[in-house]
């Protein structure tokens, strides 16, 4: 039975980590889900944790879920602040939310060492660079 559903595929919807300059004049992380669609998704959560190998020590970070409502067509919401010491683990994003009354979810894994200015590229609608997963 199961076998036979088939979930809805996730398209223009992205992950994206950015460097930003704070108030304080100081470089700073941030997560952001960038909506691409021309149509609102609705009932957005997002539940995100690192985990991975440290010097040769499994460590794992909290699970937190964010709430992050409706996004409109062609717009993002920040998801989070992330802090550069978990960018040697591997942080998931796992994304759920309805479009046209349809349950859609995916993960967005950034494997250990991927967020990385080597791996950067221009983020469209955020205008900044950083490292992006689609």
């Amino acid at each position: 039975m199961m076998e036979d559903i088939e979930p809805p595929k996730v398209k223009g919807v992205a992950v994206a980590i950015v460097p930003e300059i704070n108030e304080e004049n100081e470089q700073e992380w941030s997560v952001y889900l960038i909506n691409f669609q021309d149509k609102q998704i609705e009932g957005v959560l997002v539940s995100s944790e690192g985990y991975g190998q440290i010097k040769g020590e499994h460590k794992k970070t909290s699970l937190l879920r964010h709430f992050l409502g409706e996004i409109e067509p062609n717009t993002f919401k920040k998801i989070e602040s992330i802090i550069p010491d978990v960018f040697a683990m591997t942080n998931q994003y796992w994304v759920s939310y309805y479009a046209d009354k349809v349950l859609h979810d995916k993960k967005y894994i950034f494997v250990s060492g991927s967020i990385d200015s080597l791996n950067f590229s221009q983020i469209p609608l955020l205008n900044t660079e950083g490292v992006m997963i689609k």
